[in-house]
């Protein structure tokens, strides 16, 4: 069986997630904080949607693991790995504001080769294949290719929050948004999936765990961008994360992350 073969699963798992979780949106939810320190918080609709999920992995690929956010992590050594998000940006989503998504990533000896970021209350899906990325929703359907920017000057930079980073990291990132045209605040994967789009042109982050990112990187790759750690190697394991429209501006970037 090909990657290609598991798009339209992917599209079931995507269609079975959102309707178990759109029905708790802009509701009174009960919010449990998965922090020891940092409000960090987790709802039923996030345990309801990846229990779905993993249900459907399980009855039409018992032989594949599966790496999630609120229920661990099973036969992780199988050629085939789901990795789940099931509400990637909670702290959105229970806030009543529509940029959160559900993250479903597919890895094939441990590579993401395929990704898809599903946002329902919108109706928009936006997947990749590290060759191809597509956009489906409302304004129809369309490939989808990031937007030249000939440096950092010209760049609009886009983080979920500074205060999620350490002091010596934000002071890092802070080199960067000094330079850039424009840098805005929010997002989460909706921030990625915008690159991806060709609106913006740089995400930098912090402290990802695969779960936040898999999903994402065949999207942007897919798309024409670039995505790494800060250090320029592979972002699949998480960590700190930059993710760029243009060779140009990802190589001042990481020249002022690491200088």
């Amino acid at each position: 069986m090909t990657v290609i073969d598991f798009s339209a699963f992917i599209g079931r798992l995507a269609t079975c997630s959102g309707e178990t979780i759109l029905p708790f949106f802009r509701t009174s939810l009960t919010i449990d904080n998965k922090g020891r320190s940092d409000f960090d918080p987790v709802t039923e609709a996030d345990r309801a949607a990846e229990a779905v999920m993993r249900r459907l992995i399980k009855e039409s690929f018992p032989q594949h693991g599966i790496v999630g956010e609120e229920f661990g992590n099973e036969n992780t050594d199988a050629e085939y790995v789901w990795v789940l998000d099931p509400i990637d940006g909670t702290k959105s989503f229970i806030a009543g504001f529509p940029i959160w998504g559900t993250l479903i990533a597919l890895t094939h000896r441990g590579v993401p080769v395929y990704g898809m970021m599903n946002q329902p209350y919108i109706g928009e899906r936006f997947s990749g294949d590290n060759k191809v990325a597509s956009y489906r929703g409302p304004s129809g359907e369309r490939k989808l290719g990031v937007r030249r920017c000939a440096g950092l000057q010209d760049a609009v930079l886009f983080t979920t929050s500074p205060r999620l980073m350490n002091d010596a990291d934000r002071a890092t990132f802070g080199r960067v948004e000094s330079e850039v045209r424009l840098t805005r605040y929010g997002g989460d994967c909706y921030c990625y999936a915008m690159l991806a789009a060709g609106q913006i042109d740089l995400v930098i982050e912090t402290e990802l765990k695969p779960y936040d990112v898999a999903a994402l990187i065949p999207i942007i790759i897919g798309a024409g961008g670039i995505i790494t750690t800060w250090e320029g190697g592979p972002a699949h394991q998480g960590g700190r994360i930059i993710a760029a429209s243009d060779p140009r501006v990802h190589e001042a970037a990481l020249k002022l992350l690491n200088s």
